[in-house]
C-alpha cells in the first residue's frame, strides 16, 4: 500500500512505531528500551545478519537458498525493530534523518565526480 497525501501506509515507519511501542508497553518493557540497550541490541543483531553472509561470494550473497533468505529477512526484521524503537525512545524521525542524510551525501559525492569508484569523501577532495 502507498502513501497518499495525508493517508498512512500500513507498512510506514510510524505504523510500525505505534505497534513495537505497544508490544513494549503492554509488557511494561520501556524500562529496558533506552537508547543505549537498543543501540547494543542492534548492532548484535547486525552481526547475526553478517553471520550469513561471511564466506559467501558476492553472487552466492544474491542467490540465498529459501530458508537461508528468510532467516535474512528476520534477521533485517530485528534490525528495523531496534532502530525504530531506538528512534523513538530519542524523538528522532527516521524518514527525515535519512533525507537529511541523502541530501548531505549528493553533496559530498557528486555523481559526475565519483560514478564507478568507491573511495571515501575525503579521498575525493583535490
Amino acid at each position: 500500500m502507498a502513501v497518499r497525501g495525508d493517508l498512512m501506509s500500513e507498512d510506514s515507519l510510524t505504523t510500525l512505531n505505534q505497534r513495537l511501542k505497544a508490544f513494549a508497553q503492554s509488557r511494561d518493557w520501556e524500562q529496558f528500551h533506552s537508547p543505549k540497550n537498543l543501540s547494543m541490541a542492534l548492532i548484535a543483531e547486525a552481526a547475526e545478519l553478517v553471520e550469513h553472509f561471511q564466506w559467501l561470494s558476492e553472487e552466492q550473497s544474491y542467490n540465498l537458498p529459501r530458508g537461508k533468505h528468510e532467516e535474512v529477512a528476520m534477521e533485517m526484521a530485528d534490525i528495523l525493530i531496534f532502530l525504530i524503537r531506538c528512534a523513538e525512545r530519542l524523538d528522532i524521525d527516521l524518514v527525515v534523518a535519512a533525507n537529511k542524510k541523502i541530501a548531505i551525501n549528493e553533496q559530498r559525492y557528486p555523481a559526475d565526480k565519483v560514478r564507478g569508484d568507491a573511495r571515501r569523501a575525503a579521498e575525493y577532495e583535490e
